[in-house]
């Protein structure tokens, strides 16, 4: 009698498989390689497996989920909860729970044995210093029976004759600071004022600490700069999962899971909220300070995000026309939506552009300057959805175009985020087949006689979006698969490392080195989800440039934490980006996150993006007759159509391959 088989899910790798029921989730994870963390052996001691069963119909998975869905908790698990506390509201130990029926799990970043290494660094850039919000110091006069004027007004007369500073008015929270901080300054006061209009704060003496913070909301990771208002200098960093990934990986599985569920919207919103607070304390808890000298925030996001950060329902970007609520940059009091800064901080938030170019490209376009060129340039942030920017001086367009998350390893067999133990290189031999690599956390190579030692505390646990590209780029190289994307199965014959999966063929990257391992392995359906995000980025690409009339660009940069770490001569060989001298090609590193600092740090900035922003031409793929074509056509590596005569200058040219055998072919032969 067969036993009754449940799916599983786990988020936010996406790896999910089938399981005879009653078995235990942190069996199941350990299975399909998911990251839980377990040093008690699963004895429900020392608490790090927690999970959360995620609840809902999830069409894009096709699964029920519910709580129901796992076995109650057992005794081991209320009496952790009475000996270390209880455990966080919807959380369970993965040791013990035992699957039931079909349930999607979301792994937090604390139950993770390797934390996601988030590549947003701050970049130095020469940004002009010309802050929104300045610091004045004064001294005011002592009250008399003779000058009856409030202290309020003496300040305000100290401004103006001190710093030419007139019609300003003040806060009312700050009204109330004021009589203390004249009692305890010797009458001395710093006041922050704001675009020379609004005094947002007063301090007793000197004050020289105002700092600004430069964020950047994406869909997958959130990033946040510190910085001195004053020098403009970066005094520390922070960043983040983002905390809505379980309410789906991409943005429109969480605009989906809105739709099914209305109160999703207030959740997701409370959810960013509450991960921005958090970042501005870990950021001021570095240098010693507190939330309250955080004066300025400027924030940078796609438009879903943007939406949700405001607390705004992003439901009218599920579908067409795309609707924006709010397009133009907006200036908010902080605190309006619960971020633990000064009472009355400032929040600015970049201008979007249109229903899926967002805020995050007018900081790209504020950090590149495309529009104030004569070369044609070329600016794509590859993420889940890819936002490209194409013009000039004399013109400027801009669409998005949907990737998906294989970039960022989802939905790959073997995929998973940038941590240590994850494969980020990849070259394989054109003769023999065999590959090597190097992993986050090692800068040897696998066929290093040292590697084995070096990456022994690591383990090997499956490849990062560069690995992924640099992986299918060199098996189109080594003939390992067509220009068609199929993988070669008569090649099984010459080496071990191709070989059946399923009714279609596979190649084995790393076989595993024991038992408690799996073999990472590139299979058909990797390479086809490959194919299907690099012909939309492509496609949207190649919808640009024909609109634009041009043929080739000046230069292509490559903006995003994904895109500074690819290889250009790999994402060239894919297609991912048009063939061009690939000394022309080169990283923008976080050119969004940039483009939020140069909004914090200069004013006068805001007003340019936001002219420029309204100048730029938009252009809707989806409602875009050829970019159909242009996706058929951009399929093939590295395209069906385009020579890449550049590219294969430099590079030997794969041989035409008739079409490779298949698994099923063989088994109809076979019939």
């Amino acid at each position: 009698m067969s036993v009754e088989q449940v799916k599983v899910l786990f988020l936010p790798s996406g790896k999910r498989g089938e399981f005879p029921k009653h078995t235990r989730l942190l069996e199941a994870a350990r299975t399909l390689g998911v990251d839980i963390d377990s040093v008690c052996g699963g004895r429900g001691l020392c608490g790090r497996c927690q999970i959360a069963c995620m609840t809902g119909t999830f069409q894009k998975h096709e699964m029920v989920s519910k709580p129901e869905h796992l076995s109650a908790p057992v005794a081991t698990e209320i009496k952790f909860n009475e000996r270390k506390g209880p455990l966080p509201e919807g959380r369970r130990l993965s040791c013990h729970a035992e699957l039931l029926d079909d349930v999607i799990i979301d792994v937090p970043p604390e139950s993770q044995v390797h934390r996601q290494i988030i590549r947003k660094d701050a970049e130095h850039r020469d940004i002009q210093l010309n802050t929104a919000t300045r610091l004045y110091f004064v001294t005011l006069p002592e009250s008399t029976l003779d000058d009856a004027r409030g202290e309020s007004k003496l300040l305000l007369a100290a401004l103006k004759a001190d710093w030419g500073l007139a019609d300003l008015t003040i806060e009312t929270s700050e009204l109330i600071r004021l009589q203390t901080a004249l009692a305890s300054g010797d009458r001395g006061v710093t006041v922050a004022v704001f675009e020379s209009r609004r005094i947002i704060g007063i301090w007793s003496g000197l004050f020289e600490s105002p700092r600004g913070v430069a964020v950047d909301v994406g869909s997958t990771t959130v990033a946040a700069h510190l910085c001195d208002l004053t020098t403009g200098d970066v005094l520390s960093s922070a960043s983040v999962m983002n905390p809505q990934i379980p309410f789906g990986e991409d943005l429109m599985s969480r605009v989906s899971y809105i739709m099914m569920h209305p109160e999703g919207a207030d959740a997701m919103s409370s959810a960013i909220q509450s991960a921005l607070s958090k970042l501005f304390i870990e950021l001021t808890d570095q240098l010693g300070e507190t939330t309250d000298n955080i004066l300025e925030i400027s924030l940078v996001a796609n438009p879903i995000m943007h939406h949700l950060v405001l607390g705004i329902n992003p439901i009218n970007l599920g579908g067409a026309p795309f609707a924006l609520t709010v397009d133009e940059a907006v200036t908010l009091r902080a605190r309006d939506l619960g971020l633990d800064t000064h009472n009355q901080a400032r929040l600015f938030v970049l201008p979007c552009i249109a229903g899926h170019v967002g805020a995050d490209t007018a900081g790209l376009i504020l950090a590149e300057s495309p529009d104030t060129d004569d070369a044609m340039s070329l600016i794509v942030d590859v993420g889940t959805n890819a936002e490209i920017v194409l013009g000039n001086k004399d013109r400027l367009l801009v669409c998005s175009s949907p990737t998906g998350p294989a970039f960022e390893g989802g939905e790959i067999s073997a995929g998973q985020r940038a941590t240590a133990g994850a494969i980020e290189r990849v070259r394989i031999d054109r003769s023999t087949l065999e590959p090597k690599f190097r992993v986050i956390g090692s800068e040897l190579w696998s066929t290093d006689s040292h590697f084995g030692e070096a990456t022994k505390e690591l383990s090997i646990t499956g490849i990062c979006g560069s690995g992924i590209i640099e992986v299918i780029a060199e098996m189109f190289l080594a003939g390992i698969i067509s220009e068609d994307g199929i993988v070669d199965g008569a090649l099984a014959e010459r080496t071990t490392r191709v070989r059946a999966h399923g009714r279609t063929w596979s190649y084995v990257l790393h076989f595993a080195e024991d038992a408690s391992q799996r073999d990472i392995v590139i299979t058909q359906n990797d390479v086809r989800q490959i194919q299907l995000a690099k012909a939309a980025l492509y496609a949207g690409i190649k919808l640009l440039m024909d609109k634009m009339g041009v043929s080739e660009v000046d230069r292509i940069r490559l903006a995003g934490a994904f895109g500074s770490h690819i290889s250009v001569e790999h994402a060239m060989v894919l297609g991912l980006i048009p063939d061009c001298s690939l000394d022309h090609v080169s990283s923008a590193g976080n050119a969004a996150g940039v483009g939020a600092r140069i909004a914090l740090l200069d004013h006068d900035a805001r007003g340019g993006i936001q002219r420029t922003v309204n100048k730029a031409e938009r252009i809707e793929t989806a409602t875009e007759t050829d970019f159909q074509d242009y996706f058929v056509a951009a399929m093939a590596f590295p395209h069906k159509m385009d020579p890449f005569d550049n590219l294969f200058s430099v590079l030997e040219r794969p041989q035409p391959k008739a079409a490779p055998q298949t698994e099923s072919r063989r088994r109809r032969r076979r019939g």
